[in-house]
């Protein structure tokens, strides 16, 4: 298992650093936020040192998202949560350099308003279906 010796959390996987642990498997470990958006916000990371979505390995995807679903209904569960915000940041806004799937809980009126930037129009439908058109090309 890959690790980076200046990660933060391939520290708190290695329990060099410690976290509030809320789920572990083999693969996959799940702690609290330290700065949290609420109580109760998860990171979800994978044991191995990935640094983005796109450089997670395939035998990995199908167990992150399961424990993401997981953590997701956990918050609901067991922290009375009405749902949840759950993002990924690749790159731009990722504070640490490993992949990490955040878990945030969510209640109506709870004062977190959609995303956290402001939203751009297209142009037009033409405009609109340019991005479509370079989006499908750059998929196939």
């Amino acid at each position: 298992m890959s690790r980076d010796a200046g990660c933060a959390f391939c520290a708190i996987v290695a329990g060099e650093t410690p976290a509030d642990r809320v789920l572990e498997t083999a693969d996959l470990m799940a702690f609290l936020d330290q700065r949290p958006v609420f109580k109760g916000h998860v990171l979800l990371v994978p044991r191995e040192h990935v640094v983005t979505l796109p450089d997670l390995p395939a035998a990995l995807r199908d167990g992150f998202l399961e424990a993401a679903q997981r953590i997701a209904t956990a918050v609901v569960d067991g922290l009375g949560a009405q749902g949840s915000f759950v993002a990924i940041n690749t790159v731009v806004s990722q504070s640490v350099p490993h992949l990490h799937l955040h878990v945030v809980p969510r209640t109506k009126g709870d004062g977190l308003r959609g995303f956290f930037w402001p939203r751009q129009k297209y142009a037009d439908l033409d405009d609109r279906g340019q991005y479509a058109a370079r989006l499908r090309a750059a998929l196939q």
